[in-house]
């Protein structure tokens, strides 16, 4: 069962709403999927790519990886 919760405007978390309009646009708009378990292996694939090889700009425009092994 799916249930949708809402985000209310104005709250503290901009990261998460950054990050579900980001998913939304770059998965669920692009894709009609024919059941759950291919949209969740469609989410996998596409979170593996978000959390390693996309830059972030609050990384300072680095990808995960590189932000993480950069000396301090």
């Amino acid at each position: 069962m799916v249930s949708l919760f809402h985000i209310e405007h104005g709250s503290p978390n901009g990261y998460i709403e950054r990050f579900n309009r980001i998913y939304r646009t770059e998965v669920l708009d692009l894709y009609l999927f024919n059941n759950l378990g291919q949209a969740r292996r469609m989410t996998e694939e596409w979170l593996t790519i978000y959390n390693t090889e996309r830059p972030h700009e609050v990384l300072n425009n680095m990808t995960p990886i590189e932000f993480k092994t950069q000396k301090k």
